[in-house]
């Protein structure tokens, strides 16, 4: 399959990784501001794909070199003609202090991605907002509540055990406007 590397669309390049990770049995996870994208259709652009493997550098290098992709630095990888850059977090996948127990699959013409599900992406960003008081960060959390279905009453649970229910206010206020 060719590809436009340079009109190739964030949900596509995601998709595309997860398949060729998943031809070499390498297990990834979409996390970070390629979720918000996906998640709200686009009305935040993020360039950047975040994804969290067990598996290790010299495999994931092995597959983003295949398709192009060129060692940036440690975990940072780039293809001068696209305009995302990818990325591996390290493990383990959670967020603040909470592990992540089940993922999304979302499933495209590229093939599948796996990545957070919309409740764990807004707990994602707003542990962002919580730990380092990101004013994006809140506001990602807030369009994708708006535009998927999420679950409050986890999302309230988990920023209590992270200690920071006030803020947890602020992201409802928002959410309410």
């Amino acid at each position: 399959m060719k590809f436009n590397w340079g009109k190739i669309k964030i949900k596509e390049l995601a998709a595309l990784v997860c398949h060729k990770l998943n031809e070499k049995d390498i297990d990834a996870v979409l996390v970070g501001g390629a979720c918000v994208s996906i998640y709200t259709k686009n009305k935040y652009v993020s360039y950047d794909l975040d994804f969290v493997s067990y598996a290790t550098l010299k495999d994931i290098t092995s597959v983003l070199t295949d398709l192009g992709f060129k060692k940036e630095s440690s975990r940072h990888f780039i293809r001068e003609d696209c305009p995302y850059f990818i990325e591996f977090v390290a493990p383990p996948l959670s967020i603040g202090s909470e592990r992540v127990k089940k993922e999304e699959k979302i499933k495209t013409r590229f093939g599948s991605i796996t990545l957070l599900t919309p409740t764990d992406s807004v707990k994602d960003r707003l542990a962002a907002y919580y730990h380092w008081n990101d004013p994006q960060a809140i506001e990602q959390a807030v369009m994708i509540a708006k535009a998927q279905r999420v679950s409050l009453k986890d999302i309230k649970r988990w920023s209590v055990a992270e200690g920071h229910e006030e803020k947890y206010e602020t992201f409802l206020k928002m959410l309410r406007k």
